[in-house]
């Protein structure tokens, strides 16, 4: 008798901020992610939500509150953080 492996996935919290919460309807949210997931993994996912079509092309990302490119790895219980330009007067 074989027995499979379930998929392994991972949860991820992901902050929204400006303009990001309002074309994705929240301030915050979990992902479910494969595991293994990368930061462009988490941005392809919110990509495909309602209002995630909106996010511009280039995104500034955090992950634990460290500025991060989109192939950095991510792991169970990471926050990411996306994070609109800023402007200064």
């Amino acid at each position: 008798m074989t027995t499979t492996t379930p998929p392994r996935t991972l949860t991820i919290r992901v902050l929204l901020f400006a303009r990001y919460a309002e074309l994705l309807g929240c301030a915050r949210l979990e992902l479910d992610l494969p595991f293994p997931a990368t930061v462009s993994t988490a941005i392809a996912a919110l990509r495909s939500r309602p209002g995630g079509e909106s996010l511009p092309a280039r995104l500034f990302v955090a992950r634990n509150l460290e500025q991060v490119t989109d192939d950095v790895a991510l792991e169970a219980g990471d926050e990411v953080a996306l994070l609109p330009p800023l402007s200064g007067g």
